[in-house]
């Protein structure tokens, strides 16, 4: 990230979202986890073999596919939600407890980041921030860095699992008939649109959505206005293709100080396998 857009970035920060200056302002900090969220959808190792090489000092590591989700059925998308007693035991083993703050970060979109932010949300740990610009921003301002890992930890903590940020697909449909409800497509438009399809089966949307995509949602641009623009509606109801970049979309519109948004975790890759029609 260039350095005059990680300044304006600072000027606008919502809550919860980090300066790399703030995160090592608390590396030596106990009451502070930091977990490394790294992926790339298309090189599914490259993330951890990043971490191996190098991270913010005491940073654990989460990956998308192994951690944050759980196995592929033939009516799932593609990252259904992780087992959930298993990923309460890894952060367990990080020594998370509840009340500590997590930080989480990723190579500097959010996308990996925002996806533990809402699983720890919806497990009921409220103590989540991300890190503006991510290990970009972080590595790029020459702040101390490693490649040891990090000890296990006695941490401890209690799920209580927050239904109310979960929207299933039986919830999307009923959504379709409710004017009362804004359900939000965080694809890019092209995908949206039906005019490319890079992994799913069908091209396409839900009907019934709008586009709103996550990427011009990211900060420092002006989330909040493009919230309101379209939110005028008791609910909201946000899918992607699997339930990733969408948690964007819900961190931003928190962070527009409206209500927290619901997540379709099947998204648009659940969504087409179950209704071949597509449009």
């Amino acid at each position: 990230m260039e350095t005059k857009v990680l300044l304006e970035m600072l000027m606008v920060s919502p809550p919860l979202l980090m300066t790399p200056a703030e995160v090592v302002a608390r590396l030596d900090d106990p009451e502070v986890l930091i977990v490394d969220c790294r992926f790339n959808l298309t090189q599914p190792d490259w993330g951890r073999r990043q971490y191996h090489q190098s991270h913010i000092p005491g940073a654990f590591y989460l990956d998308l596919n192994r951690d944050l989700s759980g196995p592929v059925s033939a009516s799932s998308g593609r990252h259904p939600l992780p087992d959930m007693p298993t990923l309460v035991a890894k952060l367990a083993a990080m020594g998370l407890t509840p009340d500590k703050l997590v930080i989480a970060y990723d190579q500097g979109q959010l996308a990996y980041a925002a996806r533990l932010w809402w699983l720890l949300r919806y497990m009921g740990h409220e103590r989540v921030a991300v890190l503006a610009g991510g290990w970009d921003a972080y590595s790029r301002a020459g702040y101390p860095t490693s490649h040891d890992l990090p000890v296990r930890r006695d941490g401890h903590l209690t799920p209580h699992l927050q239904r109310q940020y979960l929207a299933t697909r039986e919830d999307v449909i009923a959504a379709q008939q409710d004017p009362t409800i804004l359900l939000v497509d965080a694809r890019e438009a092209r995908r949206y649109r039906g005019e490319w399809e890079p992994i799913d089966p069908v091209a396409g949307h839900i009907p019934g959505a709008i586009n709103l995509p996550w990427l011009e949602l990211l900060p420092p641009q002006p989330y909040a206005d493009r919230w309101r623009e379209v939110h005028h509606h008791r609910e909201v109801i946000c899918y992607c293709g699997s339930g990733v970049t969408a948690c964007v979309n819900l961190m931003t519109l928190e962070w527009a100080g409206f209500p927290p948004g619901r997540l379709y975790v099947g998204g648009w890759s659940e969504w087409c396998r179950l209704n071949q029609t597509g449009r």
